[in-house]
Parts: structure tokens; sequence; C-alpha cells
């Protein structure tokens, strides 16, 4: 018999106030208390065909978690997570369900699906508290040895998993602290940096080795970490952080900023703790943000936190077919920032010392779908007008860094830098060298980097124990 239906709409996330959150770095969502995720936890109806874990991209077996909270067994509900899922603190915060496991939900199509990832933070929140830890031991070290480049979400999967199957791994990070856009992107009021801090210190414990301030490309190339350290495959989860500018007048001018370097400057080296961190903070009074994803929510979310008397945030299209997550949009509104549809800058304009003083715009209409299958917004002439900010971020998406590809000639890259890397596995056109992420998707979420690098460790796994199995061959791309 069929569950009963008791509860249609999710059980709402308790929220820091907007008004003094729009004033502090601490966390927006307060997460669910216990009983108020056994009862969402309870909405689910346990169907038989379990849609939502064909949308997860690691494999997370949801319906038996859930259950294991709907019946208080918390520890059992952790245990199911971390088999799956070496990051669900993360994850249960930042990635967006309701495109992925919440979207396929069988209760979401009459209803509210169920509160996937709110649960997961719970669980995951909960299981810290009581100090909860994975105790299956690793399997036998195999004397294999992988490097894997870049500690950001497909990282960290791609060296837990292949720790666990018994393979020495290290990690090797171009900054001075593990996480990758986990740490630098993401800002401390949406993704706590002692989270990271602790989900990172669990790899640890099950043997991966972490180097920062590792460059590869420069310390070493990907060839010396064959020819010199001894790796006999590496995996390369280096993201997408080259920064992207339009080709407007005013664009060097003092008080531009990517989105990439304001939030680095925040959210890893602690700008917004200035003095107390050494890192200068960038103060607009009147900023705006260009873009409409969650870079530029979080840019102009952050603008708020720093003082900024008005934030702006300037966006080509509607609110239909902006791809922030919703209730970050919703979030930033009820914080105060000002969101602009269907406006692009066309020029940066200078006060007497090179500052930033105001920025033009033109109002934008929109034209037919473009390959994103988005209506492409198409200027209207003679509408322009002028908005008087010092600071001007742009959030309008990030590219490859070439230092792999300059360093590394014969691994094959498409035209904007992005590695060639076959879907199913990973692996490239060079021999032992595998990739997965942003670096060969372009930008993407956490949770699909987490299932790129899940893909690849069975294929590494393979490729250094049977690369005869099955036919396959690291080549085949």
């Amino acid at each position: 018999m069929a569950k009963k239906i008791t509860q249609k709409t999710k059980n709402a996330m308790p929220l820091q106030d907007a008004v003094a959150r729009a004033h502090n770095f601490e966390e927006v969502a307060l997460g669910y208390p216990i009983d108020l995720a056994v009862l969402e936890a309870q909405r689910c109806i346990q169907c038989k065909n379990y849609p939502c874990v064909a949308g997860c991209p690691v494999e997370i077996d949801i319906p038996k978690f859930i259950l294991q909270v709907a019946e208080r067994d918390f520890e059992g509900a952790f245990k199911t997570l971390i088999d799956r899922n070496v990051l669900p603190a993360i994850c249960g915060r930042v990635c967006p369900q309701e495109e992925q496991c919440e979207v396929k939900c069988t209760l979401g199509v009459k209803f509210e699906p169920v509160a996937i990832g709110r649960i997961e933070r719970f669980v995951a929140d909960y299981a810290s508290l009581l100090k909860f830890t994975d105790d299956t031991p690793p399997a036998p070290p195999t004397g294999h040895k992988v490097a894997v480049v870049g500690s950001g979400p497909a990282g960290l999967t791609v060296a837990a998993d292949l720790a666990k199957m018994g393979h020495g791994v290290t990690i090797f990070e171009a900054l001075h602290k593990a996480g990758g856009v986990l740490v630098y992107g993401i800002p401390e009021f949406r993704l706590p940096k002692a989270i990271v801090a602790g989900e990172i210190e669990a790899l640890k414990r099950i043997g991966v080795e972490i180097k920062t301030n590792h460059v590869i490309g420069q310390t070493f190339t990907v060839d010396e970490l064959f020819t010199e350290l001894g790796y006999e495959a590496v995996f390369i989860a280096t993201g997408a952080g080259l920064p992207t500018f339009p080709k407007i007048p005013g664009i060097n001018l003092i008080g531009v900023y990517s989105a990439n370097e304001y939030l680095t400057r925040s959210n890893l080296m602690k700008a917004y703790l200035f003095p107390v961190s050494d890192t200068p903070t960038i103060r607009g009074r009147n900023v705006a943000v260009i873009g409409g994803g969650n870079t530029a929510m979080d840019a102009v979310r952050t603008a708020l936190r720093l003082g900024a008397e008005n934030a702006y945030l300037v966006y080509r299209r509607t609110r239909q077919e902006m791809p922030a997550r919703r209730e970050e949009v919703e979030h930033a509104e009820e914080e105060g920032v000002k969101i602009m549809m269907l406006a692009a800058p066309t020029a940066i304009l200078a006060d007497e010392r090179s500052r930033v003083r105001a920025m033009r715009c033109i109002r934008m209409e929109l034209g037919e779908p473009d390959s994103s299958g988005r209506r492409s917004p198409v200027p209207q002439q003679g509408s322009e007008f002028d908005i008087d900010v010092d600071t001007v971020v742009f959030a309008i998406g990030q590219g490859a860094n070439p230092l792999i590809r300059n360093t590394t000639p014969d691994l094959p890259m498409n035209k904007w830098g992005n590695i060639l890397a076959d879907d199913a596995t990973g692996a490239t056109q060079k021999p032992g060298v595998f990739a997965g992420g942003d670096i060969v998707t372009g930008g993407a979420t956490v949770i699909s980097a987490m299932g790129a690098g899940r893909k690849a460790a069975r294929a590494i796994d393979r490729y250094l124990t049977n690369p005869s199995a099955d036919g396959y061959s690291p080549t085949d791309v």
C-alpha cells in the first residue's frame, strides 16, 4: 500500500535574519534541527523505482539514508552517505539538488519534492557534532602511486576513492590551502571554511597526502610527475580559474575586478577580517556585479557584507534565464541586493585618478534562443544609461588556466583550453593521464565534478591493476 501523503510542501530551512546577515559572514542557512529533519525525511514515500538515485552524480542511496533519518538512525544514515559521498556537509550546502536528485523525486510530480539536500546537510552536521567517522578500512596497499593535480571537488573525490582502493595518492595544490573552489570561490556565509577543512582532514586519515604550494606546470610538469616522482597515473582537476572580461572601454580601470580575484581575496585570504587579516579588503560604496550565476550572487552578497551602500546585480537576460539557484537569488533580494534585469555594460567610466566612477549600460530585449537554449539578449539602440559605481566585478564565466596546456603539448585540448577526456572514464589520449571536473567541462557544479572524479577513480584503478580488462585502454577517447 502506498504511503499516505500528510505534508505536501518542504519544511522551511531556518535562516539568519536578512537584515542581520547582510552585515556578517556567518552562515545564512542554519540547518534543520533533529525533529524537523525527521519530519522532512518522513515525507519520502519510498517509491519502488528510486528515480532520485539516477539524478545523483555520485550515486548515493538516497532512499536508504532518508529512511534511516526518518527512523532516527543518524549514524546509519551517515554511513550510507559517506559510502558514496566523501563531502556530504559540502554537498548538502552548495549542490543544486533542485536540478538533480530532487527534480526526479516522485513526490515532486504533484507536490514539493523531499528536501534531500537539507537532510544530507543535517546528517553530515550531526555526524560532525557527535564525531561519527567512516570506520571502513581501506583495501590493502597495492603499491601503485597516483598524482592528483588540484584539490577541488573532483580532485578530492578521486583521491578518496583511490585511497580506499589501496593506492597511494598525493594531491598537488597550487594555493596555500586545499579545497580549490570550495575555499577560494564560495563565501563563508554559504560554506564555512571549517567544514571544508574537516572534510579534508577525513581524507588525510585514510592516507591521502596533500602538498600545497605546488604549481604543476612550474614546480613540476605533468611529465615530471611520471619521470622524476614515479607516479603511474595522473588525474588533472585544475578547474576553471581563468577570468573572462568583456571587450569594452575602461576594463583596466582601478576598481574593476574579476569575481575570481574578488572572492579569493575575501574567502581564502580573509580580507573581510582586515586588519586582523593581512589582506587589504575591497570596500566599494557602490558595487556592480555583472552576471547571473551563483558566482555573481556570491560576489554581490559579499559586497554587501563588506559594507556597500548599494550592491547591484546587472544581468542581460531575465530572472527566468538566470542560472543561479533560486534560493540564492531570493536570499540576495532579502538582504538588499538590487537586481537589474535586461541590462549589459558597454563601458566603464573613469574619474581624474583613473578610478571607476560609473558604468554605462544598455537595455536589452530577448530574441531567439541560443545554443544554451536561453533566449539571446539583443541591445536596444538609444537606451544607454549610467550607474554611479566605484567598483565593478565581472562574473561572466571562467576559462582554463593555460599553464598545463603550455607545459604538456601532447595533451589534447579543445579550442577553449579544456582537456579532451572520455565522459565515462576521464581518460585522455596521453597514456596514464586522466582529467575531470571544470577543466574538462568548463564551469559546472560541485557534484558534477565529484561525479567525474568517481568515474575516473574506477578507470584509474583498472588502468593500474588490469589495463587490458574488457579491452580498456586509456587512449580510447
